[in-house]
């Protein structure tokens, strides 16, 4: 099996345009996620840019399109809904390799908080959650942005900020400082609802 990952994954590389960016992209967040992805949540993190302070709408990939770009690798579960790779073997040899994907866990902790600062985030209410439809990816991004990497609290700190990674601000009641095992002294600096 090992060998035919090894045939496989130079093509999807090799693919024109955003087709091979979009392969690669989704054989990350779907290799090394924390639990299965939903196809909307997929869907989401794909589209979402580094950076940016919003998601533009036409900037989200289709399943369709997600799954022609993996080239047989990923599939869906119809009783689930939930995006999967095609046998645990291609999961052991895309987490085995690290050099398949720049800094997969740190990236995708980036693209989370990014998420989670997106305005239209920071804008819900800190009461009941929202409807999974308007916000797919909320759950997701906000429980484990910080299990992407047993380091991440440490790698995002690295850009600055020694209380929070730099690009980010973490004013949204959203995000879940659990994970990363931050301590009530260290949350001070959070709004009110989390005080």
């Amino acid at each position: 099996m090992d060998s035919a990952y090894r045939t496989m994954l130079p093509r999807i590389r090799a693919q024109i345009g955003e087709k091979a960016r979009l392969g690669m992209a989704v054989l990350k967040w779907v290799s090394h996620s924390r639990r299965p992805l939903q196809v909307d949540e997929i869907c989401h993190a794909i589209a979402i840019r580094i950076g940016l302070n919003d998601l533009d709408n036409d900037d989200i990939p289709s399943i369709s399109t997600l799954l022609d770009c993996c080239q047989g690798l990923v599939t869906v579960d119809q009783s689930t809904s939930t995006v999967r790779l095609i046998h645990f073997t291609l999961k052991e040899h895309l987490c085995t390799h690290a050099e398949l994907f720049d800094r997969a866990h740190s990236t995708m902790a980036e693209t989370c908080l990014t998420y989670l600062n997106f305005q239209r985030i920071k804008d819900l209410p800190a009461g009941p959650p929202p409807d999974p439809r308007d916000t797919p990816f909320l759950e997701c991004s906000s429980l484990y942005w910080g299990t992407r990497h047993p380091h991440a609290k440490g790698a995002l700190r690295s850009r600055g900020n020694p209380r929070a990674p730099a690009s980010y601000h973490l004013r949204s009641p959203h995000i879940c400082l659990i994970p990363l095992g931050v301590g009530h002294r260290e949350v001070s600096y959070l709004p009110s609802p989390w005080r």
